[in-house]
């Protein structure tokens, strides 16, 4: 169920006594996907600083930066969510190399 109908139902059903607890189970589930929606919002607010840091005008590919970053990357910040910031929240900051034949590269912007 995505969450926009979880929040619709949970306004309608709030105030009815009769579905106090249906409520809470919903509202108890919005509140853990918010946690977990937090949580990867500061992974990628700490793994930002390291990145650029090690990001250059020197093309390199995504397996590349991780290895450039070494531990400095915090837990949890595997090759594939370095991929997704790149191309979708740092993507202005980022230029990206097509490469039809194998891994695309990535320097700054």
């Amino acid at each position: 169920m995505k969450k926009a109908t979880m929040t619709a139902i949970a306004n309608y059903i709030k105030n009815i006594p009769e579905l106090a607890n249906e409520y809470a189970e919903i509202a108890a589930e919005l509140a853990k996907g918010e946690a977990k929606a937090q949580a990867n919002r500061e992974l990628y607010s700490e793994a930002h600083d390291v990145i650029m840091a090690h990001l250059t005008d020197t093309p390199m590919t995504v397996a590349d930066l991780v290895a450039a970053c070494g531990d400095e990357l915090p837990e949890g910040m595997s090759k594939s969510k370095v991929q997704y910031a790149l191309l979708n929240y740092w993507n202005n900051e980022v230029v990206k190399i097509e490469n039809a034949k194998g891994a695309n590269q990535y320097k700054r912007g």
